[in-house]
């Protein structure tokens, strides 16, 4: 069968420079193995996703000059399969009710450090410090009937513990063709629901990426550590391991990741200058 690509950006801002780089290595990887090239909208965050953001990454994206299949996924459509995702993880025993607010898991993580540096993950954000998943059974259905807002997070110490020897297939331009350690532990218990949005990143692009076939996931070297996450639930989920390739991103002057509010590396601002889709390849190096 031919391989399965997809580019799956989130509708709530637009496209810079750095999705351009991306999208584009998608599609010339789907052209040049025969196989197919899948859009995927991750519009989970209703409070920041909006439709002009979703039309105008149509537009700029055919503007580039690519094409995909259709339908496109949109998750917002496909909640459904996250909530299975979510109760065969509760039926292993590894999912809880984390009640914290924000602000509640910012005071405990300062007031951790007060003995010492904190551990954060390999982002930089502190691991989640609560006290959620040791809480008895009973307190957790009170406090769920009552109606406490809760997020819902992997026990990972009880995750690992089913899973020993966890690697994944990178072909990415820093190990190529190699079989990469993965490390789940390093983010602690992360979220697999969140308060207000009933799934999360981690566990709804894993589902995708399963139910559409996708075969070779191709993103930026931001996300090579969540790689570890995503083995780790594909494998409590029994779902295929499709191969890694992360490439390198795109920065601005100072070396920083570009972000949607740069509108200096924004695809419409640069359409606007006069800028052509050959232009943008040759900003991005594949000119």
């Amino acid at each position: 069968m031919p391989p399965v690509f997809r580019f799956a950006p989130s509708p709530n801002g637009h496209l810079h420079l750095g999705h351009a780089y991306s999208a584009l290595l998608n599609f010339q990887r789907a052209r040049e193995t025969g196989g197919r090239l899948l859009l995927r909208i991750e519009d989970i965050d209703a409070a920041r996703c909006r439709p002009e953001f979703e039309a105008a990454i149509y537009e700029d994206l055919a503007w580039l000059g690519m094409n995909w299949e259709i339908p496109v996924r949109r998750q917002s459509e496909h909640l459904a399969d996250y909530r299975a995702a979510l109760d065969k993880l509760s039926a292993l025993g590894l999912v809880y009710p984390a009640f914290e607010s924000r602000a509640e898991i910012a005071r405990l993580v300062a007031a951790r450090e007060a003995d010492g540096p904190w551990p954060r993950d390999p982002d930089g954000a502190p691991l989640y410090p609560g006290d959620s998943g040791s809480r008895p059974a009973d307190e957790r259905a009170r406090l769920m009937a009552s109606g406490m807002p809760y997020a819902l997070r992997l026990d990972m110490a009880a995750a690992c513990r089913r899973v020993a020897g966890l690697t994944w297939n990178e072909f990415g331009e820093r190990h190529d063709g190699e079989r990469v350690a993965a490390r789940p532990e390093l983010w602690g218990d992360v979220i697999l629901a969140r308060k207000e949005t009933p799934t999360s990143y981690h566990l709804s692009v894993v589902v995708d990426d399963a139910l559409q076939g996708v075969s070779e996931i191709v993103r930026g070297q931001d996300l090579f550590h969540a790689t570890s996450v995503h083995r780790l639930l594909q494998i409590l989920l029994g779902l295929p391991e499709p191969a890694y390739r992360h490439h390198r991103l795109i920065c601005d002057g100072e070396g920083r990741k570009l972000s949607k509010s740069s509108q200096s590396t924004g695809l419409r601002a640069l359409r606007a200058a006069g800028v052509t889709p050959e232009g943008i390849r040759q900003l991005v190096g594949l000119g």
